[in-house]
């Protein structure tokens, strides 16, 4: 990087014509467009303004929200939707703050993202300059790396540095801090062509595959009598699902996915264990992990919901990741990649359980049964609207849309846990939930993502009232940019349901205030979508519901369908009772 450094600008002589001068603004919008940026989501105003519309006028398309918190749910969904990094900029102190919600998420679920803030002048640092914060420290628990560009001329080497870090290894958040003073600094036309131009030819990290232990992870797995292959949204991330697809179809080894790894086989395959989830991880013998971290949503791997001997072959991108776990055989490396070297080792020397195999048996006929028994709830039309009624209605008209299929946005306690019951997935990378934080408040921004991402699917979001509420502002957005987003609350007047309190805690000098859990009864959030053009829909029976979500549906219009719930239907905890 010396011949960056020892750049400078040199005066021009009065007979020449002076170069045009490019700021921090226009060479940040040149670095990541240079880099494939063609999306960036935020909030505007002081210092980086100038910085969103130099980004347009290049042809990076802006996304503005209301708020930073949805902006970067939005892109840090964008970024699991697409493979690359999802851009949020946001403007300093509180606005950074803002985006920590983002950040975080991105980090936790393994999802890569950038956000780029803006932050006081240099020589005003200590001063109580204007939204002063240290932005380095307040992002340091969230992010994979954080710097600061200091001068123009390193915004290039910055940008791109951000930018591969985020998607290296285990992906996640990066953040990158550009002070005002940087914002405003020039450089000549030339200066920043020859900048990009080094930038361009700095080395890319890349990972390469590790002297894997596949042929003992084959010979484990040839010699289960119980296998069972996990997956999750790691492999959804890797683009595995023709590997997955290789792997099931050549050993005849059943699957369960996690919630946002449904769909990378479809859930109606026969060989899909997720009906009988409890008899599949409670006696498999052998679990190949792929993508998915041994934590709460999979009880962390171990007794009494696992087998005492259970033993995991686990495939993550994350060195870290599979040294804490401890397992029979841990490969590190991408998960299509490590799949296919494993279909390789197999493909030498076969093996199949075939349909008749004990173990087979066994798992079709527990996820027959428990089907069996849920369709039998499903098939009954009650009204007032419990959650299985409307959740069948809208799994059937998701259904019959074919492919492609729309992406499902899930959020909410009794909502999502149904749903993830109900709702069928076929196609890969089709459900956004609140994901390994249960985080509540990002369907709207995951909705805005999934619009822009992938412009030829439908999205529909399923969500709870309490969900909703986090973000439901954004339906302004969806108008603005007339996205193809269909929003169905579940309007039951409350978190969980109105007011759930037993007669001992009624008590107090506030006791007539409403319950903590409650919210306006039979709230109109229909009317919330039309006060800004979209469409609105107010349901309480099938036969509505199955017109509202008809229309909508059609006109791929942005809509919101506000579904009356009996307040009582839901259960505290938010998680699903049906044992399977």
């Amino acid at each position: 990087m010396a011949e960056i450094d020892n750049l400078t600008l040199l005066e021009e002589s009065p007979n020449k014509t002076p170069e045009t001068q490019i700021d921090g603004n226009l060479l940040i919008a040149q670095s990541l467009f240079r880099a494939g940026v063609r999306v960036m989501f935020g909030v505007v105003g002081i210092p980086v303004t100038s910085l969103a519309n130099r980004a347009v006028s290049l042809g990076i398309r802006f996304i503005a929200f209301h708020n930073e918190q949805s902006a970067g749910y939005a892109a840090s969904a964008y970024g699991y939707l697409t493979g690359s990094p999802g851009i949020l900029l946001t403007v300093s102190g509180p606005g950074c703050v803002h985006g920590l919600a983002g950040l975080s998420n991105s980090t936790i679920n393994c999802w890569p993202m950038v956000m780029i803030s803006g932050s006081c002048d240099q020589k005003d640092v200590g001063k109580g300059d204007f939204q002063e914060l240290d932005q380095i420290q307040a992002v340091k628990p969230f992010v994979k790396y954080s710097i600061k560009v200091t001068e123009i001329k390193h915004i290039p080497g910055d940008v791109k540095t951000v930018l591969s870090s985020c998607v290296f290894s285990r992906p996640g958040a990066c953040y990158l801090d550009v002070p005002t003073d940087v914002l405003h600094q020039t450089v000549t036309e030339s200066v920043a062509n020859e900048l990009l131009t080094v930038s361009d030819q700095n080395q890319i990290l890349e990972e390469t595959l590790a002297n894997l232990e596949v042929g003992k992870a084959a010979s484990v797995l040839r010699n289960a009598k119980r296998p069972l292959i996990v997956f999750g949204k790691g492999a959804a991330f890797a683009r595995a699902e023709d590997s997955l697809k290789r792997l099931v179809d050549r050993t005849g080894i059943p699957f369960l996915p996690t919630p946002m790894g449904k769909g990378l086989l479809p859930d109606t395959h026969e060989l899909a264990a997720t009906a009988a989830r409890s008899l599949a991880i409670g006696q498999c013998d052998v679990a190949v992990v792929v993508g998915a971290r041994l934590n709460w949503l999979l009880h962390f791997g171990e007794p009494p919901k696992w087998s005492e001997d259970v033993k995991f072959i686990l495939i993550d991108v994350s060195k870290e990741e599979v040294e804490l776990r401890k397992p029979c055989v841990g490969l590190v490396g991408d998960a299509k990649r490590v799949l296919d070297r494993i279909n390789l080792e197999i493909k030498d020397d076969p093996f199949c359980l075939g349909r008749r195999h004990p173990w087979i048996q066994a798992i079709m006929k527990k996820a027959k049964e428990n089907v069996s028994r849920m369709e039998v709830q499903l098939s009954k039309d009650v009204v007032p609207f419990n959650f299985l009624t409307p959740m069948r209605i809208i799994r059937d008209a998701i259904l019959a849309q074919g492919s492609p299929a729309p992406i499902l946005v899930s959020e909410g306690a009794n909502t999502m846990d149904v749903g993830r019951a109900v709702l069928v997935q076929t196609e890969p990378r089709t459900r956004l939930d609140a994901g390994t934080w249960g985080t509540m408040g990002v369907g709207l921004g995951y909705c805005i993502a999934a619009a822009v991402a992938s412009p030829d699917r439908l999205v529909v979001a399923v969500e709870g009232d309490s969900g909703f509420g986090f973000s439901a502002m954004e339906v302004e957005t969806l108008v603005r940019y007339q996205l193809s987003v269909v929003v169905i609350v579940f309007n039951n007047g409350g978190v969980y349901g109105g007011d759930r309190r037993n007669p001992e805690e009624i008590g107090g000098p506030y006791k007539d205030d409403p319950a903590p859990t409650s919210f306006v009864p039979g709230a109109a959030y229909h009317t919330l979508i039309e006060a800004f053009g979209g469409k609105g829909y107010l349901v309480g029976t099938p036969e509505e519901l199955k017109s509202a979500l008809a229309e909508s549906f059609f006109a791929r219009k942005p809509t919101v369908i506000n579904v009356t719930i009996d307040p009582y239907a839901g259960s505290e905890s938010g998680r699903m009772q049906h044992k399977n």
